[in-house]
């Protein structure tokens, strides 16, 4: 008897392993969403974020310009210390449907609501050296995401659980070249860390060992069916395991300013962060259900699997690069309002492919493209001083995203962005302020044209998102 696979050999590998291995790249460094393009958080900021990020930099009373722009701590006369929160609320739902790769339906739900709640703290000082220097230092999370599906749902091969966050320890320093133009440098030690869950599709997996040995002439045809319908009537359709990675690194970066006063009541802020290479490690650990182990123990499985053991804990690095940003900030003061825009770029276009080594023999190396895109953030908003007390803030902005519908998948539900924000500051006393601010985001629909798992299963639809931030801050001048 004579069987045929159609669709496995666009995905088989040079080993069977490989196939499980790409069921997993990703893990070590995996980006996906949060509330900027991609898993960026600019949320560092309340007063900020009431205005939609316009005049970042130059609005003025903001520490956070600490790890934002060093150059605009020359607005900063004394010494300050500012905390901020910001709960941010993502959303994400999945219609649509999916099959292996030979084209059979696979069951499941739609995931339900794989977002969350989740706090992203910030916290900086700063202060005068003499009368031209300042010196600054903040602790942020610049990067960011965590999403959760239902483990039996339909796009399971593609991604269950993903958690990544880049931690920033930043040091500032900058100087009043003249009395109307400054420049700033800051040193940014940054820990990324990593942690993803995925179901292994081990029915497609063990046809794919049976195609790979029949087209390298270790089975004839005849052996090779009937393997095949062994292994489908042990190992059949939703015999699933699960792979869970965990992954961190410490690595190093630096951003410089530059700060304009053009005149009295307009302020030019010019910045570039540059991006941070990592080589995550971590571990890799496998669920097997039994029926998958008693295929393994067959002898002929062995022979075809070299004698290697798969499916066990190992280790694995995978080289990751957080991408470098540059930013434009304008602030126009006036008597009873500020006016102010931002217009940043992220160079998320680094991020072509993710390659994943493993410390097991048994699993080669793995490569997942993405062929992200360069993406642009822009904003307008202001202040209105409704008295010496209170501080009114709003803004819009418009935040485009790296993803595109032929390379983009469920771990990445991610779309062009539209920002409507308030805030509300109050200044207690000469030393004290606390701010507030609430963003809502307008998601586009992030369609997905055929997400391929690493094993050729296939997820078409769309994702509906949504997001709110919630932003507190407290700022003490001594």
């Amino acid at each position: 008897m004579q069987v045929s696979f159609p669709n496995i050999s666009r995905v088989a590998r040079p080993c069977a392993l490989a196939a499980l291995s790409l069921a997993i790249v990703g893990a070590l460094a995996a980006p996906r969403s949060a509330e900027a393009s991609a898993f960026q958080l600019k949320e560092n900021s309340a007063q900020s974020i009431g205005r939609a990020f316009a005049g970042s930099t130059t609005a003025g009373d903001d520490v956070s310009v600490v790890v934002n722009n060093p150059a605009a701590m020359t607005l900063l006369k004394g010494t300050y210390f500012q905390a901020d929160v910001t709960a941010i609320n993502f959303g994400t739902k999945f219609s649509g449907s999916a099959h292996d790769a030979l084209g059979r339906p696979i069951s499941g739900g739609n995931g339900g609501d794989a977002g969350t709640t989740m706090p992203v703290p910030a916290m900086f000082a700063a202060t005068q050296l003499g009368d031209r220097w300042h010196i600054g230092g903040g602790l942020t999370v610049p990067f960011g995401f965590q999403t959760e599906y239902d483990r039996n749902w339909v796009g399971r091969y593609n991604g269950i659980k993903s958690k990544f966050a880049s931690y920033d320890a930043t040091l500032s320093v900058s100087y009043d070249v003249t009395d109307t133009f400054s420049l700033g440098v800051s040193g940014i030690a940054q820990k990324t860390t990593a942690e993803l869950t995925s179901a292994v599709n081990y029915n497609i997996v063990g046809l794919g060992v049976i195609q790979q040995a029949a087209a390298a002439g270790k089975l004839s045809p005849a052996q090779a069916g009937a393997l095949a319908q062994q292994v489908s009537a042990i190992v059949p359709p939703g015999s699933d395991g699960i792979a869970r990675i965990k992954g961190d690194d410490w690595a190093y970066g630096y951003e410089v300013g530059a700060f304009w006063r053009m005149t009295p009541n307009d302020r030019l802020a010019l910045s570039y962060r540059s991006k941070i290479s990592h080589t995550l490690e971590g571990t890799a650990n496998f669920t097997m259900p039994t029926n998958v182990q008693a295929l393994l123990s067959n002898p002929t499985v062995g022979a075809l699997l070299g004698g290697a053991t798969p499916f066990t804990h190992t280790t694995g690095t995978a080289n990751f690069t957080t991408p470098a940003t540059a930013g434009l900030s304008f602030w126009h003061q006036d008597e009873k309002f500020g006016l102010g825009m931002d217009l940043s770029w992220t160079q998320w276009s680094e991020f072509k492919q993710l390659a994943v080594n493993y410390g097991n023999p048994a699993q080669p190396p793995s490569v997942e493209q993405y062929q992200w895109r360069n993406t642009w953030f822009a904003s307008i908003g202001g202040d209105y001083y409704l008295n010496d007390k209170f501080t009114l803030r709003g803004g819009i902005a418009i935040d485009t995203t790296p993803t595109h519908a032929s390379t983009r998948s469920p771990r990445v539900p991610d779309s062009t962005r539209q920002w409507l924000s308030f805030g509300v500051g109050y200044k207690a006393s000469e030393h004290f302020e606390i701010n507030a601010a609430y963003v809502h985001i307008f998601v586009n629909s992030a369609h997905m044209n055929g997400a391929v798992s690493s094993t050729g299963d296939v997820l078409t639809g769309s994702s509906d998102d949504y997001g709110n931030l919630l932003s507190l801050s407290a700022q003490y001048k001594f």
